[in-house]
């Protein structure tokens, strides 16, 4: 298992913090590479940086996993007065085949830009 991930490093992720072996918050530049054509951070890199904060801390509190539901409701969108975004991901229950996960993604101001629901199942080992 390669920690972390390429997709991470590729988009230049960095842990921020990690609490109570639930929550783990990780923060994505807002690079023009990642932008559509009309200069706002494309949905699916936002989504790409759930997936990047929800997968380690899938992997932080239980076996190894996989996603089977990843729901995204957009609020706002990335400028690029957005320098960075900060993901929020927690785990909001644990069962033996399941996680269900939320993540919630705000701008350097506070503001919500994208609330997510994952549930991913357990491998069995």
């Amino acid at each position: 298992m390669l920690l972390p991930p390429p997709c991470f490093t590729e988009m230049n992720g960095e842990y921020v913090s990690f609490t109570e072996n639930r929550i783990l918050v990780c923060r994505f530049p807002n690079d023009p590479r990642f932008q559509n054509p009309i200069g706002l951070m494309q949905g699916g890199f936002i989504v790409a940086a759930i997936d990047n904060t929800l997968g380690p801390l899938s992997y932080l509190v239980a076996p190894p996993s996989v996603t089977t539901q990843l729901n995204t409701t957009y609020l706002r969108p990335v400028t690029m007065r957005d320098t960075y975004l900060d993901v929020h991901g927690e785990v909001l229950e644990q069962s033996k085949s399941y996680l269900h996960m939320r993540a919630t993604v705000l701008n350097p101001s506070g503001k919500k830009i994208a609330l997510a629901f994952s549930t991913n199942q357990i491998l069995s080992t």
